[in-house]
C-alpha cells in the first residue's frame, strides 16, 4: 500500500518538475528594468537604515553594560597580536 503512494508521489513530482521547467521566462523590458532598479534602491536604503539602527543599539547595549558592570573608560584599546 505504501509503495503505491510513494510511486504516485514520485510520478507527480517528476511531472510537475518537467512542466515547471518548460515555462518560458517573461521578456525583460525597460519598465521591468526600471522597477528592478527601484526595488534595489529601496532594499539598499532599508539595509543601510537597519545597519545604522543595529550600530546604535549595539552602542547602547555596550554603554549599559559598562554602566552596570562598573567598567570605566570608553571603548577598549586595541591589542597588538604577536606573530610567532
Amino acid at each position: 500500500m505504501r509503495l503505491h503512494v510513494i510511486i504516485a508521489a514520485a510520478i507527480v513530482a517528476a511531472a510537475s518538475a518537467s512542466a515547471w521547467a518548460k515555462l518560458p521566462s517573461p521578456p525583460v523590458t525597460d519598465e521591468l528594468k526600471a522597477k528592478a532598479e527601484e526595488v534595489k534602491k529601496k532594499q539598499a536604503e532599508a539595509a543601510k537604515k537597519d545597519a545604522d539602527l543595529l550600530s546604535k543599539y549595539q552602542d547602547k547595549a555596550a554603554e549599559n553594560y559598562r554602566r552596570n558592570k562598573g567598567v570605566k573608560g570608553g571603548a577598549p584599546a586595541a591589542t597588538k597580536v604577536k606573530k610567532k
